[in-house]
């Protein structure tokens, strides 16, 4: 028996879309290990249900004719399930040898490249240098933070909109970061399409201004604690993921190109928890991490650093599109969660996101609360604040924050 006899469907990227005037799902592999997509009509999106691994293709077309009154013949969905083991869309020895493949490559490599250099950011170190000043040129003053700072949230977003926040922020903090013995990033995984996932790396994150060498020591006694097969699942996300890379290379800039032991932690989405198909608390990976994480941080000063965006509202995100008046509750409802997030309370900013602002898509939502709960007794003072449009028609944002933490 093979992969194909009982095809299961991995956790693929499922966009919405049309094609030729005709509405599609866009299926692509998550870990982006092949370019190949395939356009399914979403007529047949109930093709894609039946292939969960219980189903031989006798029983999928019998499936699809009783139960979607769908008649194709057998070659045809033949066909069809090649191509989606082809485009790495299905679980088996075709997907495995492709991934195992990206994953030596990865691990052989001597640093991970940068993802966004030439695209989000220019590639040249020098232009890439004016740039971040130039930013940081525009800032006039900023909040008085002490130099013992130990954490701070800051965007994602790409520099174009979010420069001025960043700037703001980390001119904020340079001193803290300029201290640092070890830094510790918690970004968002946009690609990962489990929950609740811990991601580490032993891979040396790199920018056009330097390598940040990866603590190899600390990554292998949490991935002994958590077991290598938990930690080490979905490393190969860390390759396009760009929400570390994009304050890696802030970090490098304010520490004027001196290295220091960096932590980049992938954090999962924490929808699960939101919906109560599961409890926080019964996660233990999550303390044995926390509990590592802070003993760590009494032996050598620490930064930690929560890589997220705020909100994102509106077309763009599958929303209604955002009016005067939505502009304005989006302000409010922002304000009410930097006002949690200041707290430093991680218990009080899961709450409010469990109560329902996790609807309003903070993509940030599990690094802010990995960094509020490392940092264990904090506070946040607000550095910055944007709105930043996602659609050229003004009805679609994504909100933005700075914060410090003492």
């Amino acid at each position: 028996m093979t992969h194909l006899d009982k095809p299961k469907i991995r956790n693929v990227t499922a966009q919405r879309t049309t094609y030729q005037g005709e509405p599609v799902f866009l299926l692509q592999d998550r870990l982006k290990l092949t370019e190949a997509a395939i356009v399914l009509p979403q007529v047949l999106g109930p093709l894609v249900m039946l292939c969960d691994g219980n189903n031989t293709l006798p029983e999928i077309k019998a499936a699809l004719e009783v139960r979607y009154g769908l008649r194709l013949p057998q070659e045809t969905l033949e066909g069809m399930l090649a191509q989606f083991d082809q485009a790495l869309l299905l679980e088996g020895g075709t997907f495995e040898h492709f991934k195992q493949q990206a994953i030596a490559e990865y691990r052989a490599a001597p640093f991970r490249q940068p993802t966004l250099a030439g695209l989000s950011y220019p590639a040249d170190p020098e232009a890439l240098r004016r740039m971040l000043q130039d930013y940081l040129d525009e800032v006039r003053e900023v909040p008085a933070v002490s130099p013992d700072s130990r954490g701070i949230i800051s965007p994602h977003i790409d520099y174009q909109r979010g420069g001025p926040v960043y700037a703001q922020l980390w001119a904020s903090a340079a001193e803290a970061v300029r201290q640092a013995e070890l830094v510790i990033i918690f970004g968002t995984d946009h690609n990962g399409g489990n929950l609740g996932t811990i991601n580490l790396t032993c891979q040396n994150y790199s920018s056009p201004l330097g390598v940040m060498p990866t603590d190899q020591d600390l990554v292998a006694r949490l991935a002994a604690a958590l077991g290598p097969q938990t930690v080490f699942a979905d490393e190969l996300l860390h390759r396009d993921e760009w929400s570390i890379e994009l304050v890696l290379v802030w970090l490098q800039y304010m520490r004027d190109g001196k290295p220091c032991p960096v932590l980049p932690i992938l954090s999962g989405s924490f929808l699960h928890f939101m919906m109560g198909q599961a409890k926080l608390e019964e996660e233990t990976n999550f303390s044995i991490l926390l509990d590592l994480l802070r003993e760590e941080m009494t032996k050598r000063r620490t930064l930690v650093v929560a890589s997220g965006d705020l909100a994102h509202l509106g077309p763009a995100f599958d929303g209604p599109p955002l009016d005067a008046a939505a502009q304005a509750q989006m302000k409010v409802d922002d304000k009410v969660l930097i006002d949690t997030l200041a707290q430093g309370s991680a218990s009080a900013f899961f709450e409010l996101m469990q109560a329902g602002q996790y609807e309003r898509n903070v993509c940030g939502l599990s690094p802010f609360y990995f960094t509020l709960s490392a940092l264990s007794h904090t506070q946040g003072q607000t550095i910055a604040y944007d709105r930043c449009p996602a659609d050229n028609r003004n009805t679609s944002f994504v909100s933005i924050c700075g914060m410090v933490l003492e």
